[in-house]
């Protein structure tokens, strides 16, 4: 039997619910999902809840290791003639693994500002998230080779998030989130590169661990350290 890490599952079902919005339109997205039941968001795309569930207070989160994952459709050195420049596989994967970092990093100081906790322990009162980012489309990477060499865009790109929450000591799963976010759009032609390609992507991040906050906030009542 070949085991499926959890979050490859839900980057693969994340991207396959994304398909479907993206083909019929955000409001004809599925009405339940693996027995979770659609609710209205005005701040995410897609946001499924586990119906008729009295949520404990919780205050202590693990947060798993954030999967990254590129669209299909991205190129990363389509604009790239000159060869110096041009990013390999390990290239990639810095730009993964540096992703999955920042990820880590904005949602920890969000949740740990609000007061929550975030452990490897699974105990009472723990929940337990995993994120994936999929269809991370990205501009203008920068290699950050040596010389002069300057990429110009009106907007760094756009990734989504596929996140699924449930009850760390029981495995239930309890909510699952889809959302897409696109960097601005200035309308003219700026210069791209790591530093601005990150400020976009604290952006988005920053984003949603609000919107994780906020929702143990609902759950439990403000938590302020």
């Amino acid at each position: 039997m070949i085991f499926v890490p959890a979050r490859t599952v839900l980057a693969i079902l994340g991207a396959a619910l994304l398909a479907s919005c993206a083909t019929t339109g955000s409001q004809q997205a599925p009405a339940s999902w693996d027995g979770l039941e659609k609710r209205d968001a005005k701040d995410v795309d897609a946001l499924y809840v586990r119906p008729n569930y009295k949520f404990p207070h919780y205050r202590k989160v693990i947060l798993d290791p954030c999967q990254v994952s590129f669209s299909k459709d991205w190129d990363p050195n389509s604009n790239t003639p000159d060869l110096s420049r041009r990013l390999d596989s390990d290239d990639i994967q810095k730009i993964k693994d540096g992703l999955a970092k920042l990820f880590r990093e904005r949602f920890t100081r969000e949740l740990t500002a609000g007061g929550y906790e975030v452990v490897d322990t699974a105990t009472e009162n723990t929940i337990r998230v995993t994120p994936a980012i999929i269809d991370l489309y990205v501009n203008a990477p920068d290699k950050m080779a040596p010389g002069i060499s300057r990429t110009y865009t009106t907007s760094a790109g756009a990734m989504t998030l596929a996140m699924e929450v449930r009850d760390a000591p029981t495995g239930a799963l309890l909510a699952r989130v889809v959302d897409r976010q696109r960097a601005m759009d200035t309308g003219r032609l700026q210069w791209t590169n790591s530093v601005t390609n990150t400020a976009e992507a604290e952006r988005a991040i920053d984003r949603w661990a609000r919107q994780l906050r906020a929702g143990l906030d609902r759950v439990n009542g403000p938590n302020n350290p």
